[in-house]
């Protein structure tokens, strides 16, 4: 399907590896000029160069810390006039309450959570003042499940969430769309690691990695284009009659009947 978004210009962060850069290798796919965000130069040109090459549209990567007020307010400027937003920036830590001190809380916060609200200030009044817009927010499938063990992750995904159907709801009457797409175990790199270190505890053999997705509802994780290209059709005018939605993409773990029974 084209999604008819040739020519828009996409500002996504957190992109020079995993969700981030699927979602901008899909959009430029579908002919969007993208501007692409992360913290190391290095990794944004190697991206960046192998869009332009893949797909023929203009990429450009800006290195910016999104977790501090400056950094935001210099990657805004130089994007220019952004067509859509998407904030994919941030990964927090698991642990407990007593795990996670405030110092490390609020680091990650910094940038999963205000990094995206302050991202979103910037870019959202431009978009009011054109009358079109779209801005997707990447939180999290534990932002709609507590999970004391990631509590700090959960929270911050609970508040950008609620934050975007806030937004979303009254940000159309301006001709602007705001979402949230809630993953949940989806297979980057990072996933990946993570799970070989479960696979080495549990079976003791790091390569049986996937066999510690074996419980899921449909025994893996998410590929990132499974949630790639629902924020591209999120992003075009297919869904122009949506915003203030938060949208899973869990493959049924959320509402998985099995998973109180095997709680108990």
């Amino acid at each position: 399907m084209d999604l008819n978004l040739r020519g828009r210009r996409a500002l996504i962060t957190g992109s020079s590896k995993g969700i981030g850069l699927a979602i901008a290798r899909s959009l430029a796919a579908e002919g969007c000029d993208v501007q692409l965000v992360a913290r190391t130069q290095s990794e944004l040109d190697k991206a960046t160069a192998a869009i332009r090459a893949d797909y023929g549209v203009a990429a450009v990567g800006h290195a910016a810390d999104l977790s501090d007020s400056a950094g935001v307010k210099a990657v805004a400027a130089a994007a220019g006039e952004v067509d859509i937003l998407v904030n994919s920036a941030g990964a927090i830590p698991r642990g407990t309450l007593l795990d996670i001190d405030e110092a490390r809380w609020r680091k990650a916060w910094d940038l999963k959570l205000f990094g995206a609200i302050n991202l979103t200030r910037e870019i959202y009044g431009p978009m009011c003042q054109r009358g079109k817009g779209v801005i997707v927010n990447i939180a999290g499938m534990a932002g709609e499940r507590p999970d004391a063990y990631y509590i700090a992750g959960s929270v911050a995904n609970a508040a950008l969430i609620m934050f975007s159907r806030s937004l979303g709801g009254d940000s159309i009457r301006f001709g602007v769309r705001v979402l949230a797409v809630n993953p949940g175990p989806v297979e980057t790199e990072k996933h990946i690691n993570d799970t070989r270190r479960l696979a080495k505890e549990k079976f003791g053999d790091e390569n049986r990695w996937r066999d510690v997705m074996s419980g899921l509802p449909m025994k893996r994780a998410a590929t990132t284009d499974e949630v790639s290209g629902m924020v591209a059709f999120l992003c075009s005018d297919y869904s122009s009659y949506i915003s203030g939605a938060s949208i899973l993409i869990d493959g049924g773990l959320l509402t998985d009947s099995a998973v109180g029974v095997r709680r108990g």
